[in-house]
């Protein structure tokens, strides 16, 4: 059984690309795979591996400069759910593109878990999903507004177009570990917003705490690990992914016209070219053959 982590964490870093080689260097030695962005405003992914790796490597990431009260989400997968380990340096943890945006100025008002099926529920509050269009397609909270945006990049045009809809109404979001609404809800109050309100912890820590029979959480919750989806109480969900698309599908997609296993899938069978089928078929005889050799392909 391996544990999973996820986290995110605003600060401030002079040199980022400083903290890579040390944290890439133990991630390794630990045993641990999975991502880890570091940008100057901070550090964000999932990393599994075994309890003692996993263990090593927050004590680490709390060493660093202003992450001493890292909070982070744990679960379990039954098999390694990262191919590698990656510790990447960008421009933003997570990408807005909004240069203004600053969470460790303001955020909206965080909301527990036990607290959030009572906000939601209210007729004066409109709850908007952050997350990508592929994301909501199988899971969001009971009555939420779908944005139906492809990257988190498109938010702040979806909400310039469709504010007036929520006129006097106080605006509840959500995502999946909480790290978009850093950045949301601090853009909506530069916008005029007055009340904003976020889930603290995001589905992840919903799921983990809310009992299913009191959840107003329909469906499941994308991941992005090996897992693909998780359930209430963190249970791994039914979902695989198109290795073409990155999409989830169920077991009975795969029944579906326009599936051929890593070539595409009923959402994106007309989207690629044959030539693009063709170059994921032989990704696919490659991932084979690393399997009968007893390896793990990266494609794979």
């Amino acid at each position: 059984m391996f544990t999973v982590a996820a986290l995110y964490h605003f600060t401030r870093f002079e040199d980022p690309d400083a903290l890579r080689p040390a944290l890439k260097a133990l991630c390794d030695a630990e045993g641990v795979r999975g991502s880890l962005l570091i940008a100057g405003e901070g550090i964000n992914g999932t990393i599994a591996g075994p309890r003692v790796g996993i263990d090593a490597v927050l004590a680490h990431i709390r060493g660093l400069p202003g992450c001493s009260d890292l909070e982070w989400k744990e679960s379990t997968a039954a098999e390694m759910p990262f191919g590698r380990m990656k510790v990447r340096l960008k421009r933003e943890i997570v990408t807005m593109g909004q240069p203004d945006v600053d969470p460790l100025a303001r955020v909206g008002h965080y909301v527990e878990p036990a607290e959030w099926n009572a906000l939601i529920s209210s007729p004066d509050v409109a709850v908007i999903d952050t997350r990508n269009d592929y994301e909501v397609a199988i899971g969001t909270f009971e009555g939420a507004v779908d944005p139906q945006t492809a990257s988190f990049r498109d938010f702040p045009q979806w909400w310039e177009e469709n504010r007036d809809r929520f006129h006097n109404k106080r605006i509840a979001m959500f995502c999946t570990g909480g790290i978009r609404c850093e950045k949301s809800t601090n853009w909506l109050m530069s916008q005029g917003v007055e009340e904003v309100y976020h889930l603290k912890g995001g589905i992840l820590k919903y799921l983990e705490e809310v009992p299913e029979k009191d959840s107003l959480w329909h469906g499941e919750c994308f991941v992005f690990d090996g897992r693909v989806s998780v359930g209430h109480g963190l249970k791994e969900g039914p979902h695989d992914l198109c290795h073409a698309c990155r999409r989830p599908i169920l077991p009975e997609d795969r029944a579906r016209p326009g599936y051929e296993h890593g070539v595409s899938c009923h959402q994106c069978v007309d989207e690629t070219t044959e030539a693009d089928k063709t170059r994921f078929r032989e990704r696919q005889k490659q991932i084979a053959l690393a399997a009968a050799r007893g390896e793990r392909h990266l494609g794979g």
